[in-house]
């Protein structure tokens, strides 16, 4: 843990600020190692778009400055202030989600409907309502603490929000990102205080869902049994996967080298973004990858532990908070890298801190600033508590003291 202190304003004390550094670490690491694969990874494309080999490399870190900003003003932002306007910020997120549907607002690329273009930039609507909407079930949790942790309506209603959004995501459509959210909301409330047998009940029913609606779309099909054998077709509805477990094979146990790969020359599409594990994969070899996992992992771990102690000093929306984004980190680096190595079937979801994506980048960085918020808070209510203890103890002794004195007067 590090902190610093910022000077007082208008005479009044200094405000000091604790920083995770771990958690800070963690982070800049991921973010490096992404920044060097991006750069591998895109030059063939940048050049022959624009003929700069290092323009996504340029527009990543430009994405990585304007992020870090967007966590240092949510590190400024006091997680009460969160939790009172939650439901305001459910509103954002439900109107970010029509509005992206409505024709002339909503951005279509490959075919799906999922980003909003502002001033030149396509922003994606989906990474900035899944954190809203994860405030809202951290906030519900908080309020409706007793009848969640007593009765089955108590789960069922958070979810039927979820479920909203889970169709507004669908309709982009964003199958990926519906999945994550629901997964994640499950998670929050699970460890909120939901009873097991609720979760697993509704649990069965959404695994039902999700089949179902795999299965009645021919698009979502031709995806999932491509996924089971992508050999059958490796040169249309199997060549994204099958370029990909190239690419890992050839890795071997050190990899061919940083910037030796060959399947990121076109033979593999997204290369810089949703494929960006396999040319990471391919150039590092089983060594990179092991390294890769093992961050997300100290990461998600972090959060949690983040979690924890923000829950042991009393601060439960805080902490719902952090556990939160390490669910979900945990979870998206996991579905990126499973369909990378072909034990999932193809989603459109980024390598979260990583994967070339401007929404993603800036979205998930702020994120990281909520958390440093509350590790900063979880902190602050420890000492606070402590001080009082010893106060506390202190003036017990003092009393103690004064009636020994008098007895002996």
């Amino acid at each position: 843990m590090s902190s610093f202190t910022l000077p007082a304003r208008g005479g009044g004390r200094p405000t000091t600020i604790h920083i995770d550094t771990v958690m800070l670490l963690l982070v800049s690491s991921i973010v490096l190692l992404g920044l060097i694969v991006v750069a591998s990874a895109s030059m063939s494309i940048g050049t022959k778009e624009s003929g700069d080999p290092f323009i996504y490399l340029e527009r990543q870190f430009v994405l990585v400055m304007v992020g870090s900003f967007a966590a240092s003003c949510a590190l400024a932002v006091r997680t009460e202030w969160l939790e009172r306007f939650a439901p305001l910020l459910l509103a954002g997120a439900l109107l970010l989600l029509v509005a992206v549907l409505v024709p002339g607002v909503g951005h279509v690329v490959n075919g799906s409907r999922r980003w909003i273009r502002l001033a030149g930039f396509n922003f994606q609507a989906s990474e900035a309502a899944r954190v809203m909407v994860l405030v809202f079930i951290a906030s519900y949790a908080v309020r409706r603490e007793a009848e969640l942790r007593s009765s089955f309506k108590g789960l069922a209603r958070p979810l039927g929000v979820v479920g909203v959004f889970f169709g507004l995501l669908l309709l982009e459509p964003d199958f990926g990102a519906a999945t994550v959210l629901a997964a994640t909301a499950f998670g929050v409330l699970f460890i909120a205080g939901a009873r097991l047998r609720d979760v697993l009940a509704l649990a069965v029913v959404g695994a039902g869902l999700l089949a179902t609606l795999a299965v009645s779309s021919p698009y979502r099909l031709r995806r999932l049994t491509s996924f089971l054998d992508p050999w059958q077709d490796p040169f249309n509805s199997g060549f994204q996967l099958t370029q990909s477990l190239i690419a890992i094979g050839r890795g071997g146990w050190t990899g061919v080298g940083l910037g030796e790969s060959v399947q990121k020359l076109f033979y593999l599409p997204e290369a810089h973004t949703d494929f960006l594990f396999a040319v990471l994969s391919e150039e590092l070899g089983l060594l990179g990858i092991l390294l890769t996992i093992g961050l997300f992992v100290a990461l998600a771990l972090r959060a949690l532990w983040v979690a924890r102690l923000a829950s042991e000093a009393g601060l439960k929306f805080p902490a719902y908070l952090a556990a939160g984004f390490g669910l979900w980190v945990a979870m998206q680096a996991f579905i990126n890298m499973g369909v990378n190595m072909g034990l999932l079937p193809t989603k459109g979801l980024t390598l979260p801190f990583m994967s070339y994506g401007r929404s993603s980048m800036i979205v998930t960085l702020a994120w990281v600033g909520m958390v440093l918020r509350v590790y900063h808070e979880a902190v602050q209510a420890s000492r606070g508590t402590a001080a009082a203890s010893l106060r506390g103890s202190h003036a017990a002794r003092t009393r103690d003291g004064g009636s020994v004195e008098a007895l002996q007067a």
